[in-house]
């Protein structure tokens, strides 16, 4: 995701000078990268790079220029502290296995020891043992004719994650610039694959593009623009119905952050847009779902900032709702809740840890939704799920799950149905903001109870530079997911690192 509205003063870069310092280290046990199935031309290529970063400057300025200009210093950075962990040992050392996996679990797993990894995303086939994996990768070999920084790859296993293909970009996208945010689902009816990320090129700046497969991830189609005539978007979500044919995407947009969605009716081929909001709050989504009735429910939350460093007020989690695919939509407030404990890692914005949200159909009509938030401003976040029995319209008070006293954020949901309901979330150890863990539990009976947390960050201290004995070192990336199989086992997929520059990588568990 692009950094929160917060500005990483003194670097002075211009973007020419940060996408042309991509590191191409030796990969000690990473997957070879072959060349992508997809790919998108911007222009000609024989006059690509004789544009002059004036002229895409200029166009990115129509909305956005400040986040640009925050995102490339923060890829500077990121580069520089790659390569100087690297220069150090502490990074790109082959990551020692998970010999004590939790219980129940196969045991943590770095998709890369050598890359720095951010933000993954995972999708599951309901009807068939296909699992997807995205990551958003910071420098790297070449992907192809033109490799961005960062770059988004793809890994698929069609055993259950018992072996996995070759981390492949999922979008060459020929001449872009960099990519972000990625997202990815499974059609429930057909098993064709959509995914929606950020593209950022020359011509559109930060643009939030749709592709999708019909071959497991085989072969893409060519990205298409959701976003009309809106100059510039940042954190998409994607969801669709069963069949694929009604597909809905929110993202923000550039007059302070105003909540959006696009609609197509025909597949992603094509689409329209609504705006949804007017006034001061900053939204981001984080989840979506297609209900078994056709309404569709977005988790977003909403942020007040003063200036580019700070946020007031209070924190709302939202559930944006549409019962008429997408011709009109409700705004319901789930819960407000008080500003969250200040990140203090390298490179952290003050709003790093606040307003995640998840949201899950767990049985027909009946929903929850994961937050977090303190009980006063600036104090230490727990984890809540509340739930509704009406579809959305009302909603319980939430009910904590993590530890009372320690930070928790980034809750993600996802269900088999049935009454059925998993979560995982971070949480740091002993009040340290410098260890943290992944938690897993889950419900039965639609929430009322939940299974004790069981640790899934199981790597041992020292597996990786960043993994110490009670826990990583900062959460990496400022969202991570969770599927369910066909066979019923939970997939969780989320981000650790240094700090929040980095470098870090992304890790995955599965249930035995």
């Amino acid at each position: 995701m692009i950094p929160r509205r917060y500005l990483i003063a003194g670097l002075g870069i211009v973007l020419a000078i940060v996408l042309a310092v991509i590191l191409r280290p030796h990969d000690d046990g990473a997957v070879e990268t072959t060349q992508p199935a997809a790919s998108v031309d911007t222009g000609e290529s024989g006059e690509a790079e004789a544009e002059s970063e004036e002229e895409f400057e200029g166009e990115e300025g129509r909305g956005g220029a400040t986040e640009a200009q925050e995102e490339a210093e923060v890829t500077e950075k990121r580069l520089e502290a790659l390569a100087e962990a690297k220069a150090k040992g502490r990074f790109g050392q082959k990551i020692a296995a998970t010999t004590a996996p939790a219980t129940g679990w196969v045991g943590s797993t770095a998709l890369s020891s050598d890359f720095d990894d951010w933000e993954p995303a995972v999708a599951t086939d309901p009807k068939a043992p296909y699992i997807y994996l995205l990551t958003t990768r910071y420098a790297g070999r070449d992907c192809g004719v033109h490799c961005p920084t960062p770059w988004i790859p793809l890994t698929v296993s069609s055993d259950g994650g018992a072996t996995w293909s070759p981390q492949v970009p999922i979008c060459q996208c020929d001449r872009s610039k960099a990519q972000y945010d990625p997202t990815i689902e499974v059609v429930p009816n057909t098993g064709a694959v959509y995914s929606v990320f950020l593209n950022w090129d020359r011509h559109n700046g930060f643009s939030t593009v749709f592709t999708k497969s019909t071959d497991h991830g085989k072969t893409w189609t060519d990205p298409v623009h959701v976003y009309g005539n809106v100059s510039w978007t940042d954190k998409p979500e994607v969801t669709m119905s069963p069949s694929g044919k009604d597909v809905y995407v929110s993202w923000n947009g550039p007059q302070g952050g105003d909540l959006y969605v696009g609609i197509s009716h025909d597949f992603g081929a094509s689409w329209t847009q609504q705006k949804l909001s007017d006034d001061k709050r900053y939204y981001y989504a984080y989840d979506a779902r297609v209900l078994a009735d056709g309404t569709v429910v977005f988790s977003e939350s909403s942020i007040v900032y003063s200036g580019l460093t700070n946020t007031s007020g209070e924190v709302w989690h939202h559930a944006v709702i549409s019962r008429d695919k997408g011709d009109t939509w409700e705004n319901v407030v789930v819960a407000k809740v008080p500003q969250g404990e200040l990140c203090v890692a390298d490179g952290c914005g003050p709003d790093y840890y606040t307003g995640q949200t998840s949201v899950v159909e767990d049985r027909p009509d009946h929903l929850l939704f994961a937050y977090e938030g303190p009980t006063t401003d600036n104090g230490p976040q727990r984890v809540y799920v509340s739930t509704s029995s009406t579809a959305g319209r009302t909603w319980s008070a939430g009910k904590p799950l993590s530890v009372a006293g320690e930070n928790a954020t980034q809750p993600r949901l996802a269900s088999s149905g049935g009454g059925n309901a998993r979560i995982w979330y971070m949480q740091t150890a002993g009040h340290d903001p410098d260890a943290w863990n992944v938690w897993y539990r889950s419900s039965s009976d639609g929430g009322s109870t939940w299974s004790a947390p069981v640790k899934i960050s199981d790597a041992p201290a020292g597996a990786a530079g960043y993994i110490g004995e009670n826990g990583f070192g900062e959460i990496y990336g400022d969202y991570g997911e969770i599927a369910v199989t066909n066979t019923g086992k939970t997939v969780a997929i989320w981000g650790e690192g240094f700090s929040y520059t980095g470098p870090g990588g992304s890790w995955f568990n599965i249930q035995r």
